[in-house]
């Protein structure tokens, strides 16, 4: 009798194990939001393996069986991860497309100028990018304002705490201790990123708005040319001759592979190059995660202009 007792004991505690809200989050950015909220209750997990691009994935069948067995699903929307709107119809479980969530701020792209009045891209293809950033379309790295991270979070909580009503309190205090994570290192970059604002850098990709907003940066120009196609040598001078003008400055790419130009474009010049990672790669997926990722946002950016 004792051993049923036992028995039936383990049972309920493997089933109360079990019974964690499975979360999954399309991108790695969304799951390190999910997993400050989720911290001590359950691990949240992400859709896309690290480096797939999230404009055109190819889901396997095992993915699909993912995002409809999910209890709750995040995504920016259908103007990043386009590939998902007909996967979700097929869901009967809660999905958040957080580009149309309340309270967010969201930026569009707008038409390209310097101080000049120059357009300041430098265009080797029309559709050279897997994703539109012609004027007045959304700007979809909507998680690197750390506003709308918090929006985020606060929406997984509400989520997390009606899907797992035991575990309220818990998410509810996960909340504001990354809000207030969040607003300390919110202060810092801050501080940081005003003795390096006047200082030029130039992106092979425009995916730093949100974080340039919120810091008062500015890029001065973007390298927008097909990672695959080599230019032809007017384009590169032409694109050197902006970086003549521009002085002593920085150059940034996205991990993990820097474009083959990088170099041509600099060789000679008061340039210097760097990554920054814009979808959190090398950061934990951990209560600090997030913010690991702002940091080394800030620490890419601001690490770079102060050696100028």
């Amino acid at each position: 009798m004792f051993r049923l007792f036992v028995s039936l004991l383990l049972s309920a505690c493997a089933l109360s194990a079990q019974a964690e809200v499975r979360l999954l989050t399309s991108i790695k950015p969304l799951q390190l939001i999910a997993a400050a909220v989720q911290d001590g209750a359950g691990q949240p997990d992400v859709l896309l393996p690290p480096g797939a691009s999230p404009h055109q994935y190819a889901l396997r069948p095992s993915d699909v069986r993912r995002v409809r067995e999910a209890d709750l699903f995040y995504w920016v929307g259908p103007d990043l991860e386009s590939f998902l709107p007909r996967v979700l119809q097929g869901r009967d479980k809660p999905s958040v497309a957080l580009q149309g969530e309340a309270g967010m701020t969201l930026r569009h792209f707008e038409a390209p100028h310097d101080e000049h009045g120059e357009d300041d891209h430098e265009h080797e293809h029309e559709h050279e990018h897997d994703h539109d950033h012609r004027p007045g379309s959304l700007d979809v790295h909507l998680w690197l304002l750390p506003a709308n991270a918090r929006v985020i979070a606060a929406r997984m909580a509400a989520d997390l705490a009606a899907a797992d009503p035991a575990n309220a309190a818990r998410y509810q205090a996960n909340l504001k201790a990354f809000e207030g994570r969040l607003e300390q290192l919110d202060a810092r970059l801050k501080a940081r990123m005003a003795k390096v604002a006047s200082k030029p850098f130039f992106v092979f990709h425009e995916a730093f708005d949100y974080f340039e907003a919120a810091y008062g940066l500015r890029h001065a120009g973007v390298f927008s040319v097909a990672s695959e196609v080599q230019p032809g040598a007017r384009h590169v001078a032409a694109m050197r001759e902006r970086l003549q003008k521009a002085g002593p400055s920085c150059v940034f790419n996205e991990p993990p592979v820097r474009p083959r130009l990088a170099d041509t474009l600099s060789a000679g010049l008061p340039v210097r190059l760097a990554e920054l990672d814009a979808l959190g790669l090398a950061a934990p997926v951990a209560a600090n995660g997030y913010e690991t990722l702002l940091q080394n946002l800030g620490d890419g950016l601001a690490g770079c202009l102060e050696a100028l």
